[in-house]
């Protein structure tokens, strides 16, 4: 029985079209598009199209890695308990309590129904599942040990949220100062001062210039209050496109870690994803090549990506994991004196867990040593900008003071 399928193409002229076909199956479907000359990039059958409504939803509700860490160690209970897999979906869709995995379960279960495996179905949803839990989860169903690899995945994810979670928590006192201090300065300039100065101005005394200053300041955030909000807006969107970009990313990544009073939690941040990544991948059984890659990618810097990138090329040729880490420049030479250690005991992972662990204790404490530097900069900078409006408002009374002299 043919099927519809709906394909996204490259064309002889480099341009992606997306065409409708009835074809036997998916091979055949191919055989068809490569005889037009065209390059396949995404397949997928009309009756299935836009089933997957947890990417897509508009107000979708974000999977955290908390989510994921609960998802992993109860499908790995259930599996260890003997428990069927389409069964244990089931069960999960039932108990799942983020409303975008609870939809993205029931279609798994599903397509488990129609026989597909477990990570194929999760490959369905990109925006769910991260890359290293799909690939950890194939390597899983391979080799058998699909358990033991949702339970490492669950301390994995378990201990992402734990950093997460401490970035986040530290960063709630500063961003509630900052939007704090811009609001009182802006009511100042918006709504005191014009009230204020307004009182001098039939006097006859000239107002002095930082006075005259700040009223143009007042005057446009009053009258061109959208053109600010407009510039604002527009500025963090150019700024969240060239982050997509390649090059964006590198460049955002390299500025971070050579600002002097972030770059130390940044490279820790980076060590212990990396680190534990590595770990977990390593005692899966997955090839050394491949499990830096995935580690890698897991950190979100490009840096630590296009560092890791060359050390694969050298690892190839027969170099030192720990002599090859130092190369890439992020990362602490604790962290490359404990991978040595390793390689030379034969118990790579294990020191791996352990810098992991270490690093984690470090960043909080590295956290809060910024949280402290910052908080009082935060206050000067605030005091500064609303002393200097202040002054500027209480400059015409004194010379007025002097007039009336």
């Amino acid at each position: 029985m043919a099927n519809t399928y709906v394909c996204r193409e490259i064309d002889m002229g480099g341009k992606i079209v997306e065409n409708t076909y009835k074809a036997e199956s998916q091979d055949e479907l191919i055989q068809m598009i490569r005889a037009k000359g065209h390059t396949p990039v995404r397949i997928e059958k009309e009756a299935e199209k836009g089933q997957d409504v947890g990417n897509f939803a508009l107000f979708q509700k974000r999977v955290k890695a908390k989510d994921i860490a609960i998802f992993c160690k109860q499908m790995h209970t259930m599996l260890f308990a003997g428990m069927p897999l389409l069964s244990a979906l089931e069960v999960l869709e039932n108990q799942a309590e983020n409303k975008t995995l609870k939809t993205t379960v029931k279609d798994m279960s599903m397509q488990v129904q129609k026989g597909e495996v477990l990570s194929t179905t999760m490959k369905r949803h990109p925006k769910v599942f991260p890359p290293l839990l799909t690939g950890m989860v194939e390597s899983g169903e391979l080799t058998g040990n699909l358990d033991n690899v949702l339970e490492r995945m669950s301390t994995h994810y378990t201990k992402e949220n734990r950093i997460n979670s401490k970035i986040k928590g530290a960063m709630v006192y500063p961003a509630i100062l900052s939007v704090l201090a811009v609001t009182v300065v802006i009511f100042m300039l918006a709504v005191i001062m014009p009230t204020f100065v307004g009182m001098f101005e039939g006097s006859g005394v000239p107002l002095p210039a930082p006075t005259r200053f700040l009223m143009g300041v007042s005057d446009a955030i009053r009258d061109y209050w959208y053109i600010f909000i407009a510039v604002i807006a527009g500025i963090v969107f150019l700024i969240r496109r060239i982050t997509k970009t390649v090059e964006g990313k590198r460049f955002f990544d390299k500025l971070k870690l050579s600002m002097p009073l972030i770059k130390g939690p940044i490279a820790q941040i980076a060590t212990s994803r990396f680190t534990r990544t590595l770990s977990t991948l390593l005692a899966s059984g997955i090839p050394i090549i491949q499990a830096l890659e995935s580690a890698s990618r897991v950190t979100n810097n490009r840096v630590v990506i296009d560092g890791i990138d060359q050390v694969t090329e050298d690892i190839k040729k027969g170099a030192s994991l720990s002599v090859l880490l130092k190369k890439v420049g992020v990362f602490p030479p604790m962290m490359i004196s404990m991978v040595g250690i390793g390689e030379e005991s034969g118990s790579l992972e294990g020191m791996l867990e352990r810098a992991a662990d270490f690093y984690d204790e470090e960043l909080e404490a590295a956290i809060q040593k910024l949280v402290s530097m910052i908080e009082p900069l935060m206050i000067v900078v605030m005091g500064v900008v609303i002393g200097f409006i202040v002054i500027s408002m209480m400059l015409p009374m004194f010379d007025m003071l002097q007039t009336v002299q």
